[in-house]
């Protein structure tokens, strides 16, 4: 195996253990039994179960990046985008958490791992956010003075609906209603 693969596959097998017992019940012992390799091989790439479990959040996060970015590479009109990013995202966190079980109870333990770990992420959404946005006001399909702080209100509401739908708070009232939810933060509650 390549040292990426090698590297990928140590991501992978901790990603299940920790789906299956939770961070705190894994070692870097299971780690290296459940992969097949030497506790040596695992440290020659991780130094620590934190260094692993930060590299499993990485992952997830770039396969959501990368359903995003695909959206966002799309030939559609920036409103039907800006549609079907939301759309996208939402199910694509809410299939990272549930993919990943005993993962979720960690999630919302140590979010201010996530959070470090979504820096990256987040500048890259923000980047992406904006540019449908100003492409929505170049057609002018969209009425937007300053697109980069609606790109940040944007991605800070999405963020902050992602706890009440991981934690499925919301998710069976709000089940079919997506549109809804994206005309409230769009268009707000004012009456026209």
């Amino acid at each position: 195996m390549s040292i990426a693969k090698t590297k990928d596959y140590l991501v992978d097998v901790a990603r299940r253990l920790f789906a299956q017992y939770g961070k705190t019940n894994v070692t870097m012992n299971d780690i290296a039994a459940e992969s097949q390799k030497g506790r040596r091989t695992l440290y020659t790439y991780f130094s620590s179960k934190d260094e692993i479990y930060s590299a499993v959040i990485k992952n997830e996060l770039a396969i959501l990046l990368n359903k995003l970015e695909t959206v966002a590479n799309k030939n559609i009109p920036p409103d039907k985008k800006l549609l079907e990013y939301i759309f996208v995202r939402q199910n694509a966190i809410s299939d990272a958490i549930s993919r990943n079980g005993s993962l979720r109870a960690d999630f919302f333990r140590d979010i201010y791992e996530v959070q470090r770990s979504r820096r990256r992420i987040d500048i890259i959404e923000q980047k992406i956010l904006k540019k449908i946005l100003d492409d929505g006001v170049a057609q002018h399909i969209f009425d937007i003075e300053d697109t980069y702080l609606a790109s940040l209100i944007t991605l800070y509401a999405l963020k902050g609906l992602e706890t009440p739908f991981t934690r499925k708070k919301m998710s069976n009232y709000v089940e079919g209603r997506q549109g809804q939810i994206i005309k409230s933060i769009f268009y707000g509650i004012k009456k026209r």
